[in-house]
């Protein structure tokens, strides 16, 4: 079965790091400009999901969410999370650290599209 998402070895060092000091986590990419570009990373039931979202999977052991608008975009990508210097999203958990989550993406390969794991509905 092939993955939807993946994470950078720099974006599992800052998950861990947030797991420590926040308890458990959620992502959640919307659709948006500027700061809804960026996937957001909060405490676990922090955001309230509802059925215009889908969780796309899990990186890193932390579940991942998505507008399902959204991920009618994206659902040919497979999304790599990573974590750079710079500053983010004011609402995610990163923001006081000095470093931000971004997302990376690659088309899937035949193969790939063939296996997908499938995604959840919330709400």
């Amino acid at each position: 079965m092939s993955t939807r998402l993946s994470a950078t070895e720099a974006a599992k060092t800052l998950i861990d790091e947030l797991k420590a000091r926040h308890g458990n986590l959620m992502f959640h990419q919307s659709g948006g400009c500027c700061e809804g570009s960026a996937p957001m990373c909060l405490q676990e039931g922090e955001f309230l999901l509802g059925t215009s979202d889908v969780k796309v999977g899990e990186v890193h052991g932390v579940p991942f969410y998505m507008n399902k608008t959204q991920f009618e975009y994206w659902q040919h990508t497979h999304l790599t999370l990573d974590a750079i210097v710079g500053h983010g999203g004011m609402f995610s958990l990163e923001q006081a650290t000095g470093k931000h989550f971004l997302i990376r993406s690659r088309l899937f390969t035949d193969e790939e599209l063939q296996n997908l794991e499938p995604v959840e509905q919330c709400g």
